[in-house]
């Protein structure tokens, strides 16, 4: 597929000016005249500017553009980076159109095993995200982090606020597990988070976040695709959004999820929808999104290789637990030897050929240990059927 036809080339100096043979200017292909062969990269940058969803409106000023000038000027990490920057992405004609480029582009990348990273427009556009893995021909996990849950009713509501709807709504539904995380429950309607509960999914509050991050590492390392709104950062730590809101993750925080998504091997594209450079006067945001993106770029370089729990790197825990109809006799925990990270084995009660090793924390372990079943087998044995 001939990618080129969709994308506007970059202005030289968005990477010119930040060159220097140790940042991260000096690994990236850019596409200033000549397309990228985005086959050889691990990971490509897409612009947005696409902002038909929101009420708002589109921003003055490209706000993918303003992060590439600070990201560019970052320093490179340990090892090869083999970066493709693809440009500013065309909107189409619609709306509708938009989301369908983007089905095809990522879909096109998904297939050569190039990790897209999706930036700016808004947060919508992850709807064109999501529509890419009907491909796949297999279920597949996401995860969204965004202050609020964007679950309105379709008619009369702006995209921006109804694409999660659409999203776990979609037929035919390929869909197995989804995670919704920081946002804040006094934005959030009852109805919805009941809603999210009735299907099984997976939530952790801000408040939870902030007590513990690594509760959220889990959930991001169980997720094929992951979405992250600029809206879920506290505004005094990334005032790039509106309208602006005095709590949310600090920006250390959203650095520390962006490097959990890049660390898991089974996530495949990560998308930073939100960003409005006109309420970001010092650039301040901007230095935020772009540290994200050198945190997630550097967790994708410090990957390990997809799990094989019959190896010795692994530890197997068999926890014992009272007799009972509706829980197993037993739960079986893997831990890696080398990470530390842990993994429930989830055996469906209704047909025992059917499991899921899933991601866990020790928490869980300890939990089962003490006789107490971790809520993860319940929401994942709903989920088996």
């Amino acid at each position: 597929m001939n990618l080129a036809i969709f994308f506007d080339p970059l202005a030289e100096e968005l990477v010119s000016s930040a060159f220097s043979a140790t940042t991260l200017a000096a690994r990236v292909t850019p596409f200033l005249s000549v397309f990228p062969d985005w086959r050889a990269a691990d990971l490509a940058v897409i612009g947005l500017d696409e902002w038909r969803g929101s009420a708002a409106g589109a921003p003055a000023t490209h706000g993918a553009d303003e992060v590439r000038r600070r990201f560019y000027q970052l320093q490179k990490g340990a090892g090869v980076v083999r970066l493709a920057d693809l440009g500013n992405l065309r909107p189409g004609l619609t709306l509708e159109d938009t989301y369908q480029r983007l089905r095809e582009i990522i879909s096109a990348l998904l297939e050569h095993g190039t990790v897209p990273i999706l930036l700016g427009g808004s947060h919508d556009l992850d709807y064109g995200q999501f529509l890419a893995y009907e491909t796949l021909e297999r279920t597949v996990s996401f995860a969204t982090i965004d202050a609020r849950v964007d679950m309105a009713e379709q008619d009369g509501s702006r995209p921006e606020d109804s694409h999660l709807r659409r999203m776990l709504m979609h037929e035919p539904n390929f869909l197995f597990s989804f995670a919704q995380l920081a946002h804040q429950q006094y934005l959030v309607a009852p109805d919805v988070l009941a809603a999210l509960q009735q299907m099984h999914f997976d939530r952790l509050r801000l408040g939870q976040v902030r007590d513990d991050i690594r509760q959220a590492e889990p959930l991001l390392r169980h997720a094929d695709f992951v979405s992250f709104d600029i809206a879920a950062i506290r505004w005094n730590d990334a005032p790039g959004y509106y309208p602006a809101n005095p709590f949310g993750l600090t920006n250390e925080e959203a650095a520390k999820l962006a490097w959990y998504a890049g660390l898991n091997d089974r996530l495949t594209s990560f998308g930073l929808y939100g960003y409005r450079p006109d309420h970001d006067s010092h650039g301040l945001a901007a230095s935020v999104l772009a540290t994200m993106l050198w945190y997630f770029v550097e967790g994708y370089y410090h990957r390990c290789p997809e799990p094989d729990f019959q190896s010795k790197r692994y530890i197997r825990y068999a926890v014992g637990l009272p007799d009972s109809r509706e829980t197993p006799g037993k739960l079986v925990f893997y831990k890696s030897k080398h990470t530390e990270k842990w993994w429930l084995e989830v055996e469906s009660l209704a047909n025992s050929s059917v499991k899921r090793i899933i991601p866990c924390s020790y928490e869980d372990y300890i939990h089962a240990a003490q006789g107490d079943m971790p809520n993860r087998w319940f929401l994942t044995q709903a989920l088996l059927g």
